[in-house]
């Protein structure tokens, strides 16, 4: 028992003279990047040690103020009479100055930048002019399958790449979500068919989701974008014709 208490001892002692050190953070000399969606915008997060960037506030520019030219000062309606100076005209000597534009700089956020740059759809449908109604209507949208883009952020690469899902209302209270792009006829995939006549207002919601890639890692980007848009159809009835009965 003796050797075994004597070992244990001396082990308490150690642990207590070497203490474990702290967890490394893995972050200090690889930059941590994290990709994610706020208030219908791409973050994008990098930490590396002691440095850390988070592109999400622009900053406008800044306000100049324009000082108030004197008030001329009132002069007396009556005044005695000055005696007239002689006027002695000076050489007019052309100067050409040069006009000074004042560089107005505004810092757009990376977060605004790839939200402007993500497209929006625009409603495309066939036949284009009053269509009819009981007859299939086709729709369609001109985005890509796949959107990437690539910035650069406290000197790291970060690849972005988003796909787009959609959610159409066709202004009847009929809704449709797909992947697909759509169509014109007659391979077109989304169809809707009306059955009153009127002018109904189509809109779709294109959310885009995807990924980041960084250091050779993919991770899923957190949260969504979403873009909306709008259009006006107008659909009739068939025009109905009656031809007598010969005989």
């Amino acid at each position: 028992m003796v050797p075994h208490m004597v070992a244990l001892i001396l082990l308490l002692a150690l642990a207590l003279a070497f203490p474990p050190s702290a967890v490394a953070d893995p972050c200090a000399e690889k930059a941590c990047i994290n990709v994610y969606t706020d208030n219908n915008q791409i973050i994008i997060e990098a930490r590396k040690g002691a440095t850390t960037a988070k592109k999400s506030i622009s900053q406008a520019p800044k306000k100049t103020t324009v000082k108030p030219s004197p008030k001329p000062s009132a002069r007396p309606l009556f005044f005695p009479p000055v005696a007239a100076k002689p006027v002695v005209k000076k050489p007019v000597i052309k100067r050409t100055y040069k006009p000074r534009i004042k560089k107005t700089s505004t810092r757009v956020n990376l977060s605004d930048r790839l939200t402007q740059l993500v497209p929006t759809a625009g409603v495309a449908y066939q036949p284009g002019f009053e269509p009819l109604i009981n007859v299939p209507v086709y729709f369609w949208c001109d985005l890509p399958s796949l959107f990437q883009s690539r910035v650069d952020i406290i000197g790291e690469v970060v690849d972005v790449a988003l796909r787009p899902s959609f959610t159409w209302s066709f202004g009847d209270g009929t809704f449709y979500s797909t992947t697909d792009n759509g169509g014109p006829y007659p391979s077109g995939s989304i169809r809707h068919i009306y059955s009153q006549p009127g002018t109904y207002v189509v809109s779709l919601l294109t959310s885009w989701n995807g990924e980041y890639s960084h250091n050779a890692q993919v991770r899923a980007v957190t949260g969504t974008v979403q873009k909306y848009s709008t259009a006006e159809i107008t659909v009739v009835q068939a025009p109905t014709h009656f031809t007598p009965r010969k005989g």
